[in-house]
């Protein structure tokens, strides 16, 4: 029997066992992780007048709780960390400021990531993996700009895209725009309603009105807190702290995930042969990470278990992963030292269904 079938049969009793959220694990993780990253925040601005080199380890360690701020925000959004709903919207908001993002909006996006995984006509990761022939047909330049896009070089620059000017940037363009509209059409319909007018824009930003206000006060929130800190102590010290620290967490984020999903002959199917959870096991890696980065990322390395059902809290991941070890055994391993190799898994090869390299793909050209 195979792997898959055999999860198949096992896959209530596992949901069942490990899908229960603890109010008390999950207010310690938050509330150790928020005092800890306000700490770290305090001993950086005093630091300065000391040791550069103390700052700098203070901004490192800053970063990483920042990303446990966004994995412990993501849990929120699956409505897994907490046991009531309203504890994780609450929560979920907070750390969304913390990271960032506007937690709901991003959700809603990361949702259909976990309802279409392994799926690669619906979607295909941060950095919009190719297909081959996509990729063939590019010339040689726009391929250089690919390779080196999916690096880890130019993470920190897509993390502190991804999670700092993007939201921001993404919530004005899209206000204005909103805000035009309605202008325009009283101008030239003054006898509809703001209303009416308002019905008829085109959402590109957001696909709700909910969504909207989500993205209206993360970033109310998020640039008085900006302000208050440029007051307090000084533009030039709180962006220099702030923008590394982001830059750094979003990138090794970003790794993180794509490493999740982009590894060797990882599993990408089209719509027709999708199966859910052969995208769970054969398309989501297990990475086998150092326990102190498992506890900054809240055990999503554990990211197998995680995709056959996101209602499973982090801090339920590795009981459930080694209660049920053996079922996990065709699960593609990928060591740290490996992320590297795994990010050059950027091609989606749709003949044989599976993520290729650039070099494989190359190969295969050569050899034909």
């Amino acid at each position: 029997m195979s792997s898959i079938r055999r999860i198949k049969e096992k896959k209530h009793d596992i949901i069942s066992r490990h899908a229960q959220a603890d109010d008390v694990k999950a207010f310690t993780q938050v509330l150790t992780t928020l005092t800890l990253f306000a700490l770290l925040w305090w001993a950086a601005l005093m630091s300065v007048h000391i040791s550069y080199w103390l700052t700098a380890t203070a901004v490192l360690l800053i970063s990483l709780f920042t990303l446990r701020a966004f994995a412990l925000m993501h849990e929120c959004g699956h409505g897994s960390l907490f046991r009531t709903q309203w504890l994780n919207r609450a929560f979920g908001f907070i750390l969304g400021v913390v990271s960032g993002m506007p937690q709901y909006v991003w959700s809603q996006h990361h949702n259909f990531h976990h309802a279409n995984n392994g799926n690669w006509e619906k979607y295909r990761g941060l950095y919009t993996t190719l297909s081959v022939d996509e990729y063939a047909a590019m010339t040689p330049a726009q391929q250089l700009m690919y390779r080196r896009k999916c690096s880890i070089a130019t993470a920190p620059v897509a993390g502190l895209i991804y999670v700092i000017f993007n939201p921001r940037f993404n919530w004005l363009r899209g206000s204005i725009g909103f805000v035009s509209h309605i202008v325009r059409g009283k101008v030239e319909r003054p006898d509809l309603s703001i209303k009416a007018h308002a019905a008829s824009f085109e959402r590109r930003y957001w696909k709700s009105y909910r969504e909207y206000w989500h993205m209206f006060w993360n970033n109310v929130v998020l640039l008085s807190a900006w302000g208050l800190m440029c007051w307090v102590v000084g533009p030039v010290l709180f962006f220099t702290i702030y923008l590394i620290s982001a830059s750094l967490a979003g990138g090794v984020g970003i790794i993180l995930f794509t490493v999740q999903h982009n590894f060797e002959h990882s599993y990408a199917s089209d719509g027709k042969h999708w199966d859910y959870d052969a995208g769970a096991i054969e398309g989501s890696s297990f990475l086998i990470l150092p326990r102190w980065l498992n506890w900054f990322t809240a055990n999503i390395a554990y990211h197998h278990v995680h995709h056959l059902s996101a209602r499973i809290p982090n801090y339920r991941l590795i009981s459930c992963h080694n209660e049920y070890r053996e079922l996990f055994s065709d699960v593609t391993r990928v060591k740290l030292s490996q992320i590297h190799k795994a990010l050059k898994y950027i091609l989606w090869d749709k003949r044989t269904q599976r993520i290729i390299s650039v070099a494989e793909y190359e190969s295969r050209n050569c050899a034909a």
